[in-house]
C-alpha cells in the first residue's frame, strides 16, 4: 500500500488522474477518512492529479498511541509530506471542516505549497463566547470514547449538522457511518484532545489569515451553524477570498450535494489557472 512517512509514522494515501496534470491534496475531517472524498477524485481526476489521504489514527495510517503524536501542526506537516512524497512542488488544497482547517494552515504557513485554498465547513470552535465549552465538550467526549472503547458513529450521523445527509441521501449515510465506525476510539480520542481542542480559534489567527495570499474559496452549508458566523467573518477578513453557501445544507457538503460542490469548486480552479481576476 502507498504510505508517505511524516516523522516517523506512515501516512495512507491514494492517487489517480494524469501525473502531470496540476494537483489537488484533498484533506478529509474528523469523522470521515480517505475515502470521503471519492466523489471528488471521480470527478476532478479527469483533469488534475487527485491525492486523498487519512490522518494518522485513520483507518491505513498509524496509529501512534500517545497526545504528543497528534496535533494542528503535526497535521500541516503531514499533508505537506504527501506532497513531499510525491514530489509535488505545489497543489491545490480541498478541506472539509478538520481538514479545512488544515487547508487555511498550509494557505498560511506554507504559501509557495499553496496554488489555491478551498476550506469547506471550517471554523467550528471558533466563536471565542463558545470556545470554552467547545475545549471542554472535547476533553469530554474524547474521555468518553476511551472508556467505552468504540466510536458511536450513529449518533455522530444524527447531530443537527449531520442529519441533512440521511434525509437527502440515505446510502451516503449508511457509508458514512460504516466508516466511521471503523475508527480507533483512543486515536480518535487523541484527535479530539489535541487537534479539535487545541487547535487555535480562526479569530486568534487575524493577522496570519488576513495576510494569506493565494486565491481562497469558503464554502458553507447555511444549516452548519456553528460555521456561518466565522466564514462571514473569514470573508470580510481575507482579501483573496470568495464565500459560497449552499442552501439546505449541513457540514459535510462534499457528501451531501457532491454535483454542487464539484462544479463550485471547478469553477474556482479554471479561474485560477486562466489567469482571471479572484
Amino acid at each position: 500500500m502507498p504510505y508517505a512517512v511524516s516523522n516517523g509514522v506512515k501516512i495512507y494515501f491514494e492517487e489517480t488522474g494524469p501525473v502531470t496534470a496540476p494537483a489537488i491534496l484533498f484533506c478529509h475531517e474528523y469523522c470521515g477518512d480517505y475515502r470521503s472524498w471519492e466523489g471528488q477524485m471521480r470527478h476532478f481526476s479527469r483533469d488534475y492529479r487527485c491525492i486523498t489521504f487519512s490522518n494518522r489514527g485513520y483507518p491505513r495510517s498509524d496509529v501512534p498511541d500517545n497526545d504528543a503524536a497528534y496535533g494542528q501542526d503535526i497535521a500541516n506537516r503531514d499533508a505537506i509530506a504527501v506532497l513531499d512524497h510525491l514530489k509535488i512542488a505545489r497543489a491545490h488544497i480541498v478541506g472539509l471542516s478538520m481538514g479545512g482547517y488544515t487547508a487555511l494552515m498550509l494557505a498560511a504557513k506554507y504559501p509557495d505549497r499553496v496554488v489555491g485554498c478551498v476550506a469547506a465547513g471550517a471554523g467550528s470552535g471558533s466563536v471565542m463566547s463558545q470556545r470554552a465549552q467547545f475545549v471542554a465538550e472535547a476533553i469530554e467526549r474524547a474521555a468518553e470514547m476511551e472508556k467505552r472503547g468504540v466510536v458511536d458513529a450513529v449518533a455522530m450521523g444524527l447531530a443537527p449538522t449531520r442529519v441533512q445527509l440521511q434525509n437527502k441521501d440515505p446510502r451516503a449515510w449508511a457509508e458514512f457511518v460504516a466508516h466511521l465506525g471503523e475508527r480507533d476510539a483512543r486515536a480518535a480520542a487523541h484527535t479530539l484532545r489535541q487537534v479539535q481542542g487545541k487547535r487555535a480559534s480562526f479569530y486568534e489567527m487575524e493577522a496570519e489569515l488576513k495576510a494569506v495570499t493565494a486565491p481562497v474559496l469558503l464554502l458553507v452549508g447555511d444549516e452548519d451553524e456553528p460555521c456561518l458566523d466565522v466564514n462571514l467573518w473569514l470573508k470580510r477578513l481575507m482579501p483573496t477570498a470568495r464565500l459560497g453557501i449552499l442552501p439546505a445544507a449541513g457540514h459535510a457538503i462534499n457528501l451531501e450535494e457532491p454535483a454542487l460542490f464539484n462544479r463550485i469548486v471547478e469553477d474556482f480552479f479554471h479561474q485560477i489557472g486562466s489567469g482571471r481576476r479572484l
